[in-house]
């Protein structure tokens, strides 16, 4: 698969090995304190939990809005190689399941995340909207498949993704660790409703 990279970050893979390795670093430093405290993370901290200098995620990343897209590109490949994941699964029930869940843990750790890339680059995301319909097209075939194994309630529609999103979106409190068991906790709810009722 294809992987996004940030439009917003030059050529990465004439990257130094090291230089690498401290992008790395920056963007999973950023990721952790992003889902810890939202957007309002001064670049010092996000240098001290990376292990590195504030000068080198300046390098790296010139604007704060160049370390958000990086770090929703992050995450945009990790909801894409999740789903495509699932969707290879010979098991449509439990590889929906998997997609689910994968979805709703990646949400609760963004807390909001999205939102707010959204709000605060022009354009939005229509550079991943690619990436969107690999992911879309996937998640469809694997409904499909989940519907003829009498599995998965008939039914459910794309508009009940969006609907486990939403609902999912509200988990915004507590840290990481509670965010992602309330989510486990809801998926695992959901799951059970969308179940078909011959399958139960």
């Amino acid at each position: 698969m294809h992987r996004l990279i940030s439009p917003y970050d030059g050529p990465v893979r004439d990257l130094r090995q090291d230089a690498r390795r401290n992008r790395e670093r920056i963007i999973a430093a950023a990721r952790e304190l992003f889902a810890e405290h939202d957007l309002d993370v001064a670049t010092s901290e996000i240098a001290r939990r990376a292990g590195v200098g504030a000068a080198t995620i300046y390098r790296r990343f010139p604007t704060r809005d160049a370390l958000v897209a990086a770090v929703f590109t992050n995450r945009v490949n990790e909801c894409v190689s999740s789903i495509l994941d699932a969707s290879r699964d010979p098991d449509a029930w439990r590889g929906f399941c998997a997609a689910i869940e994968a979805l709703c843990t990646v949400d609760a750790d963004g807390r909001g995340l999205t939102r707010s890339f959204l709000a605060a680059v022009p354009g939005g995301a229509s550079e991943f909207d690619g990436q969107r319909r690999v992911a879309e097209a996937a998640f469809a075939d694997l409904v499909k498949r989940a519907k003829d194994a009498g599995e998965l309630r008939p039914d459910f529609g794309r508009e009940d993704l969006a609907l486990v999103l939403a609902a999912n979106a509200g988990l915004v409190q507590g840290d990481v660790a509670a965010r992602r068991a309330a989510s486990k906790k809801l998926a695992g709810y959901l799951l059970a409703g969308f179940r078909a009722a011959s399958a139960s």
